[in-house]
């Protein structure tokens, strides 16, 4: 009975330390689909001169998960509610926000985008796309070395808090 509860045990926090390292993992990737989909949305912005909705529904369906939902519900915001570009990019954030890996600062980055979103020509428009860009690539090197130095980390913490429970309760 003693075996089956510190295997109980040491499952659990291998489990949460497994979990907390994938965290960091899918921020990572999270901020990598958030390049492609910003990356798209300039191509769309300078060649096909879609409107501001249409560009996004067709960025969305390109994409998979959370970033793919948040795109989709802030074209549907421009279509059908009365709000403006800036507000509904800040209410499709805001609900993807609860959702994901991502940080404070990553969020911030993609607000300070959507101040100016179809407030340009399409050449200033690409210029404030560029600059988003610059900035999710440093977040995303900060993700990639936080999780090089931190996922290693917790899956063992993880581990190795288990086994020191297991000694303790012994």
């Amino acid at each position: 009975m003693r075996w089956i509860g510190a295997l109980i045990i040491i499952f659990s926090t291998s489990w949460l330390g497994f979990y907390f390292a994938g965290r960091l993992s899918e921020r990572t990737k999270e901020l990598r689909g958030w390049k492609l989909a910003l990356q798209s949305l300039e191509a769309e912005v300078m060649y096909s001169q879609l409107p501001l909705q249409e560009a996004f529904r067709r960025i969305s369906s390109q994409l998979k998960g959370p970033i793919n939902s948040c795109l989709k519900d802030f074209a549907i915001q421009l279509e059908t509610s009365a709000f403006s570009a800036k507000e509904a990019w800040e209410n499709s954030l805001m609900k993807y926000a609860k959702t994901v890996s991502i940080k404070e600062s990553d969020i911030q980055v993609l607000l300070q985008f959507g101040e100016t979103i179809g407030m340009h020509d399409k050449y200033s428009q690409q210029k404030q796309i560029i600059l988003a860009l610059k900035h999710l690539e440093r977040e995303e090197q900060e993700a990639i070395d936080s999780q090089g130095s931190y996922e290693r980390m917790s899956k063992m913490l993880g581990v190795l808090s288990g086994i020191l429970i297991v000694i303790l309760l012994l």
